[in-house]
């Protein structure tokens, strides 16, 4: 049985959202996943996309730039599932450079078979891959302050009906669902020992994935993944519908229809000159997570003062210029901290 009959929960949608007042405020506020439906409707390319796959094929190869993208392909029996090859030794898919006219051909000559190769490219740069696209209608309104300091980086996404693994992104995500329908199946960021995560290298994607399989879970070998199922959510997108989404949600990814197309903006509130928590994650697996427990314990005291209690209270008993990395980060002081950082791991 698939996971989809077993999660009971639906994703909350917000209707009549106005294109140019999404509720920016709201959602960051809120931290959880919403479907702002319809939002992109009135897209060119959902109308394409509308009257037939061939239409909206033909709509983006008159913006392809005619530069190569990463491609992967997978044969018919993988059945749109990009993963691992049985032994973990690789992937079940092969990638390389192709270009993307071509690519939306082949997807184009077999819309109506019943066994087809799997065909997906994935984050593709709209500016540069398929410029003229957002300029041509294809575009949110990105107009809330936050967005001045941290501008989204614009991505497209195609293929047939393939299925991304759950993963999580280290960014907010807003999910424009341009071409055929698409399924979401959204987790917590604390469900993240009940997700099996798979190796942290190599990635099918570039992002640790559950090593479940959705379409059909093994409950003798992954039996926590009931715990995650009683908490997901499902959220089913229509062409033209949004989904918002929190950093570091875990997300399962179907695409339904012989041709999709998502566009989708990906940002961070933090400061560009802050390093990635993943990076902090490795360093802990070097330094920490093999230590005897009572030391393990000691140390998560000391991160608890330090980091994951409030900013200020490290440094808040000692006179401005003693707090050094304890203070307020800047750019010069992450540079700093960088180069001590580095100094030690060279060691």
């Amino acid at each position: 049985m698939s996971h989809v009959a077993l999660v009971a929960r639906r994703t909350r949608v917000i209707e009549d959202v106005a294109a140019d007042a999404i509720p920016f405020d709201q959602l960051m506020a809120e931290q959880r996943p919403t479907i702002l439906k319809g939002v992109a409707r009135h897209w060119p390319i959902v109308g394409e996309g509308l009257k037939s796959p061939r239409d909206a094929i033909a709509y983006i190869q008159g913006f392809d730039a005619g530069r190569p993208v990463v491609g992967f392909t997978g044969k018919p029996d993988i059945k749109g599932r990009f993963f691992y090859n049985d032994e973990l030794t690789g992937f079940n898919f092969e990638g390389a450079r192709v270009g993307l006219g071509a690519t939306l051909e082949r997807i184009g000559q077999h819309l109506v078979d019943a066994e087809t190769p799997s065909f997906y490219i994935g984050s593709t740069d709209l500016g540069i891959y398929l410029p003229g696209l957002r300029e041509a209608g294809n575009d949110l309104a990105l107009n809330h302050p936050m967005f001045a300091a941290h501008p989204p980086i614009a991505s497209i996404w195609i293929g047939n009906r393939t299925k991304a693994s759950a993963h999580y992104d280290m960014s907010h995500n807003l999910a424009c669902c341009a071409v055929g329908k698409r399924r979401f199946t959204l987790f917590p960021p604390d469900q993240v020992a009940n997700l099996y995560p798979g190796p942290l290298e190599p990635t099918p994607g570039g992002q640790v994935i559950s090593m479940v399989d959705f379409v059909a879970p093994d409950f003798d070998a992954h039996p926590n993944f009931r715990a995650a199922l009683e908490v997901a959510e499902i959220a089913e997108l229509e062409p033209g519908d949004v989904l918002f989404y929190p950093a570091l949600w875990w997300h399962h990814v179907e695409a339904l229809d012989a041709f999709n197309v998502l566009v989708n903006y990906w940002w961070n509130t933090s400061p560009a000159f802050m390093d990635t928590p993943q990076n902090t994650l490795l360093h802990a697996l070097l330094s920490l997570r093999d230590r005897p427990e009572p030391e393990k314990q000691a140390w998560k005291a000391l991160f608890d003062y330090y980091v994951f209690g409030p900013a200020e209270l490290a440094g808040a008993h000692l006179p401005e210029h003693a707090r050094g990395p304890l203070g307020t980060l800047d750019e010069l002081a992450a540079r700093r901290l960088r180069a001590q950082l580095l100094s030690k791991l060279n060691r």
